[in-house]
């Protein structure tokens, strides 16, 4: 995975699991020929020029074709009847309003093309105009025929790690309390409502990955760099407990807006935390209730126990932590990116409609995408100090 914002490397697609994008977009295997090609000889005058007898107009490159039957696998396994083709359409109107599209008029094709032809048209205006659309699917169930919406948001093998080492310090600076007041009820807001992780609870991902770093510190022997991991590891620890109290105040999510207000832009980085500070509010404000795993599911289809235990969850790649600089730091996401090279599949925001006629999620993205743009935006003003 990679640091959001400023600093990227490492952590690939797992192999031992083809059948999932698990966190960058899998690779179509190659299949081996059955015999080798014995190829053709070279011929050495080359190719023998062809032209036509006469200028040919270009006119057709300004023509639109109809697209191939890429959908017919999926609409030949549907009866053919005049119910399906119904229900197709029904569910298809449904689709285009609730997403405000002017479908394509198919019906005057034949079946299945008429059906697939709509699918290719829908699948092209909504790649256009929904954000994070990901996926429309045609499915038979008991009988009915309708189509389903896919909506995921990509977080592109990022880890999400909000550093709070950097934080306590720049409460420390005269200079910059308003600053540190100011981000200090962003957290909060993290934290007690949008309830990202922090690495000192000990059901934490990154409890577990610190705790285990600290075991081989101390089975190793003692080398140059020891005395320093270990400074780096009691920080961690001294600093993340104060700091964890100190987030976790509700006072700071009561003068929030107050913090904000008061807040002089004097240089860039008071325009960063002013600009930071705005959207968190304006997100607490028009969401106050959701969180980050609202919507969080695998970026798979789970059938069973073992799929849903081969997710990496969101807590593993969005939490708080100590901090981005050091030699544990780096320690720490190599240990990261090692374990999360186990797992086959990924939990990302995720939203499924289904267009068959019952009442449709208005449910969408908007506040993941906001989100996740704030935590990127915090971790590398963080990660600066």
């Amino acid at each position: 995975m990679t640091y959001a914002t400023t600093h990227h490397g490492g952590y690939d697609t797992p192999a031992q699991r083809a059948k999932t994008k698990a966190i960058a977009s899998s690779v179509k295997r190659v299949r081996k020929l059955d015999a080798t090609d014995k190829g053709c000889k070279r011929n050495p005058k080359g190719q023998t020029a062809v032209r036509t007898d006469s200028h040919v107009a270009d006119g057709f490159l300004r023509n639109s074709f109809l697209p191939k039957l890429a959908e017919m696998e999926t609409v030949q396994a549907c009866k053919k009847t005049v119910k399906t083709e119904r229900d197709f359409y029904q569910s298809l109107s449904i689709v285009a309003e609730h997403y405000q599209i002017q479908p394509m008029q198919t019906q005057i094709y034949a079946y299945p093309y008429n059906m697939a032809l709509a699918l290719w048209n829908m699948e092209e205006q909504l790649k256009s105009k929904v954000k994070d659309w990901e996926e429309i699917k045609l499915v038979q169930q008991n009988k009915k025929t309708f189509l389903t919406s896919e909506e995921r948001y990509n977080t592109g093998a990022t880890l999400y790690y909000i550093p709070v080492v950097p934080l306590y310090r720049l409460l420390k600076q005269k200079k910059r309390k308003q600053n540190a007041k100011l981000l200090l009820s962003v957290c909060s807001y993290l934290y007690c409502i949008v309830n990202i992780p922090y690495y000192r609870q000990e059901d934490n991902f990154l409890y577990y990955q610190y705790e285990m770093l600290k075991e081989w510190l101390n089975d190793e022997e003692d080398n140059e760099e020891t005395p320093v991991y270990k400074c780096e590891f009691d920080q961690a620890e001294w600093i993340g407990d104060r700091m964890e109290k100190k987030i976790f105040n509700p006072a700071n999510l009561t003068y929030f807006k107050e913090r904000l207000n008061r807040l002089q832009c004097k240089d860039i980085l008071d325009l960063d935390c002013w600009k930071l500070g705005q959207e968190a509010l304006a997100l607490l404000e028009q969401y106050p209730n959701e969180n980050v795993f609202r919507n969080a599911r695998p970026n798979e289809e789970a059938e069973d126990v073992d799929d849903f235990e081969n997710s990496v969850t969101m807590d593993y790649y969005v939490s708080f932590y100590a901090e981005g600089n050091g030699g544990l730091n780096q320690q720490l996401i190599q240990s990261v990116n090692n374990a999360l090279q186990e797992y086959g599949q990924i939990e990302e925001p995720f939203i499924l409609k289904c267009f068959d006629g019952s009442d449709i999620s208005e449910n969408n993205l908007d506040f993941e995408n906001r989100l996740f743009t704030l935590l990127e935006g915090l971790i590398g003003l963080l990660n600066n100090f």
